[in-house]
């Protein structure tokens, strides 16, 4: 393990890129700017933004005996693997509270609109949710759809719980907006440390999907820690999301000899990559990743090519823990036997579950059924006992200091290896 000297390094490096990458923020960031700073005297974590900008309009109550909260959710689009298991996931947890007599004696209804895995669908599909009367707001996974839904939310004066969106400044958007995921600012840094303490590798490639925001803030992250642990970039190449053919990159960084590959982009791309770039010669290295790996599709993708490999995940479902197995159990009763399987197939069906919960959870702590006292109850969340670790939300942001799990790529779809704590990176 590294001094914590060497945790400052990285995170310094960090913070320059950060400063750097948001300077040309996407027309889609409004302009926010990253509140990802370091204690100057080492060691600490980044600073996370306390300040956010207040909502300021008058949201909506809740009317009548029901309690509308909405999902939104790739149902269809490439996304899909990770909206169906967010929607199970989110439906689980509702279906569990209303057997439980529901909140102050109210029934909770999930409404699912489908973002089709555009960011543009999204946003669209929030904006009916609200016109049906919903009190919150939960999704996206990912972070490219997910930031116009958190404007939006924003603007409307609706609490929204991103499952797994991770980059890191979409909650810097406005007070309303949280997540139950860990952030870029430390899955980059859990692969950037596993690769170069673990598997002993000091010189990387990258290889980023510049269409998706998610992947360019990954990428960043990773590079900042690895050079700070001693690591060297050794070349990136770009390509952008439903791309089939990436022989000119593999064949570019391939001349700089790389002994890994880190590849920050989706499940959709990533298997494409490994595979062709085996058929490229590219043999004797290893590849690594973010959580946008998570779908058993990489296996049919990526084949044999595939395996061995590494990435970051927030939940497996081979964890030694009893929430896991409580929940695996619930998984089980309600889908085993149906197109859903008996376990989830990636990790958003716990961060879908989570993120219900959690927002529940408020609803029922709220000093009164509107919007606005959702959201303090949100921001008054301390260490909810959530599927995928424990969800502090206060003081934080929004962005809870969640573990983080590196998992390697199997026949069975993936095996647990190493957690981190939000500590073992990070000191405060």
């Amino acid at each position: 393990m590294f001094s914590n000297r060497i945790k400052c390094m990285s995170w310094l490096a960090l913070s320059a890129s950060l400063l750097l990458v948001l300077a040309g923020c996407d027309p889609a960031d409004n302009g926010t700017t990253s509140n990802g700073d370091t204690d100057p005297d080492g060691g600490s974590g980044p600073e996370f933004n306390t300040g956010r900008p207040a909502v300021t309009v008058t949201g909506p109550s809740v009317t009548g005996d029901v309690i509308k909260i909405g999902l939104v959710a790739s149902q269809n689009g490439p996304l899909r693997p990770w909206g169906i298991d967010s929607v199970n996931g989110a439906q689980l947890a509702v279906d569990e509270i209303n057997a439980s007599g529901g909140i102050n004696g109210k029934q909770v209804q999930l409404l699912i609109g489908d973002s089709a895995s555009k960011p543009e669908d999204g946003k669209t599909a929030a904006e009916l949710l609200i016109s049906q009367g919903i009190v919150g707001l939960l999704g996206e996974v990912a972070s490219g759809i997910t930031q116009p839904m958190a404007q939006l939310a924003y603007e409307r004066g609706l609490p929204i719980v991103a499952v797994g969106a991770t980059k890191t400044t979409i909650t810097e958007i406005g007070a309303n907006v949280f997540r139950v995921c860990y952030t870029d600012d430390l899955q980059g840094p859990v692969m950037a440390k596993f690769a170069y303490d673990e598997l002993g590798l000091q010189r990387m490639a990258i290889i980023t999907d510049k269409k998706q925001p998610y992947s360019t803030y990954l990428s960043d992250a990773f590079r900042d820690a690895f050079v700070g642990y001693g690591g060297e970039i050794v070349g990136e190449e770009f390509y952008e999301s439903g791309q089939t053919q990436f022989v000119p990159q593999l064949n570019s960084l391939k001349q700089e000899s790389p002994n890994g590959y880190f590849l920050s982009g989706y499940f959709t791309e990533v298997g494409p990559i490994v595979k062709q770039a085996a058929q490229a010669g590219i043999t004797n290295v290893k590849f690594l990743g973010g959580d946008g790996w998570d779908s058993t599709d990489l296996l049919d993708s990526g084949g044999e090519a595939i395996l061995g490999n590494y990435f970051c995940n927030h939940y497996n479902n081979k964890e030694d823990r009893e929430v896991v197995r409580v929940f695996l159990a619930k998984w089980k009763d309600k889908y085993g036997g149906s197109d859903a399987g008996d376990t989830p197939g990636t990790t958003m069906g716990a961060l879908g579950y989570d993120a219900a919960m959690v927002m529940m959870d408020a609803i029922r702590r709220a000093e009164s059924l509107d919007a606005a006292s959702i959201i303090v109850a949100l921001e008054d969340t301390v260490a909810f006992k959530g599927v995928s670790g424990d969800i502090t939300l206060k003081g934080a942001g929004g962005n809870p200091k969640k573990r983080a799990l590196v998992v390697e790529v199997t026949l069975e779809g993936q095996s647990f290896v190493k957690a981190y704590e939000y500590t073992d990176i990070f000191t405060d």
